[in-house]
């Protein structure tokens, strides 16, 4: 007897989607006024359904998850089809999504600038090459840049189908060491060794005031706040993290008389000194370049730990911004319960009044700064009528925080960089122009052995565990 046959099972053909219509080569580069800059582009974004987006109208679901743009314009590019779904237009912004719908959104990009800077060499062989990254420029192209990003730099500099495979994370803001895989397996090894905590790592930062000499070491847990913001802050129930810091250098404020150098007068006013003497950071002249050994990697680790420390870096737009923060800059802050109103202040700051708000030292360039930030110019685009931006100041760019080494902790191998200019002393200043082995925060490493992060724990309130292991150790109150 023969078995009726089950008819085959049809599978329905994935949606045809808009493909992206301008891929152009040679990328649309050009350098201006120390800036990098690429001309504006057709883009599509093609993304699928997420489950939260199912059954939701087709305008609501871009005015709440993509607010880069105001809800007319979305109106606009649904009612015209710079918008459609499965490749086709949607007969009303009221369309509603449903799982397996491939969403396509073409529209004119414009990338901010970043620094004209070129990507400095460290090391290059058949594997691997180690380079120094230019502070102000993102790894991967994300949010508003593409191009404009070190993996699109270095292609478009050795070529279409090049793949460059970044090993180690920086941020956009912080410049440095970072290593590029020629081919995967190169990439995998060396990422392996960074995530199994076998790479030692060294950054430099300058921060406010005059930070303490000999070794100070943080172990403050770092806790994501929001995300969206990139926002972290130390918080007792947070990710474990230690940083061992130690001071290079530090420089008075000096100002320049008759040639000479003499420390300022203090010209201000007697209101000017009420209102600075609520402001303890207001008090810490001066600044300091700080060598930092993180043995943790949490995001913004180093930001946030000098920020506890009282000593944040002195251009961080984020951690060492008064109008979010307040007078005290949160330090020694642990437990405080105002996340929601931290987050709804830095949330509602443009990029002008970041620029404002941050506690600058720099008094000769303080009010330059403030002026030159990046900010809407009133001016709109003639094609996609997006309001156009100013070009960023320089201290928009980049933060003082620099990736100076990254060594093998068994001795195979090691690469640094020069300290950054911003590092180096100021014009008439005597200070080091190179890292020395007197300051090296590494040999408290290798001195104490491998650090314990449930050892050495500091509260956050005034009381400070000793350390089982011997060697010197200075844990800085709250």
């Amino acid at each position: 007897m023969e078995l009726p046959q089950e008819a085959p099972e049809i599978f329905e053909p994935p949606p045809e989607v808009v493909t992206t219509p301008c891929d152009p080569w040679p990328r649309p580069y050009y350098l201006e006024e120390g800036l990098r800059k690429v001309n504006p582009y057709h883009y599509t974004y093609n993304t699928y359904c997420k489950q939260r987006w199912r059954g939701r109208e087709i305008l609501d679901i871009f005015a709440t998850e993509f607010r880069d743009r105001p809800l007319d314009y979305y109106k606009d590019a649904i009612e015209c089809g710079n918008v459609v779904v499965n490749g086709k237009k949607v007969p009303s912004v009221q369309h509603k999504v449903v799982n397996g719908d491939i969403i396509s959104h073409t529209l004119h990009r414009h990338e901010p600038p970043v620094t004209a800077q070129s990507i400095g060499i460290v090391h290059e062989d058949n594997d691997m090459i180690v380079i120094n990254k230019p502070a102000g420029v993102p790894v991967h192209p994300a949010g508003r840049y593409n191009y404009n990003s070190i993996v699109e730099i270095m292609r478009a500099e050795r070529g279409y189908d090049w793949n460059p495979l970044p090993c180690n994370r920086l941020d956009r803001l912080t410049s440095g060491v970072m290593f590029i895989g020629k081919h995967a397996r190169a990439a995998a090894k060396l990422t392996d060794q960074i995530m199994g905590r076998t790479v030692k790592k060294e950054y430099i930062a300058r921060v406010i005031g005059e930070f303490p000499e000999g070794d100070v070491v943080c172990d403050q847990p770092v806790m994501q706040i929001s995300p969206k913001l990139g926002l972290n802050r130390a918080r007792a129930s947070g990710k474990d993290a230690k940083t061992i810091f130690k001071r290079l250098a530090y420089y008075p404020p000096i100002k320049h008389i008759n040639g000479k150098h003499a420390e300022p007068k203090d010209l201000r006013t007697n209101r000017e000194k009420e209102r600075d003497s609520h402001m303890s950071w207001k008090s810490k002249e001066g600044y300091s370049i700080v060598r930092c050994l993180p043995l943790t990697g949490r995001t913004h680790q180093l930001r946030v730990h000098l920020q506890f420390l009282g000593h944040p870096i002195s251009n961080d737009p984020i951690y060492c911004n008064q109008r979010v923060f307040g007078p005290s800059l949160a330090a020694g802050d642990a437990l405080s319960d105002d996340d929601l109103e931290i987050i709804s202040k830095l949330s509602k700051m443009g990029k002008s009044e970041v620029a404002e708000a941050m506690a600058y030292h720099d008094e000769m360039i303080e009010e330059y700064n403030k002026r030159k930030a990046e900010k809407m110019t009133g001016e709109k685009c003639g094609i996609c009528y997006t309001p156009l931006y100013s070009d960023p100041g320089p201290h928009e760019l980049g933060i003082y925080l620099h990736a100076k080494r990254y060594a093998c902790q068994y001795g195979k191998w090691g690469y640094e960089t020069a300290l950054p200019e911003w590092a180096l002393p100021p014009p008439g200043a005597d200070g080091p122009t190179e890292t020395t082995s007197e300051t090296d925060p590494m040999a408290l490493v290798d001195e104490l052995g491998t650090l314990d992060l449930d050892k050495d724990r500091y509260d956050g309130n005034g009381a400070n565990e000793q350390p089982k292991q011997p060697g010197p150790l200075l844990v800085m109150p709250g």
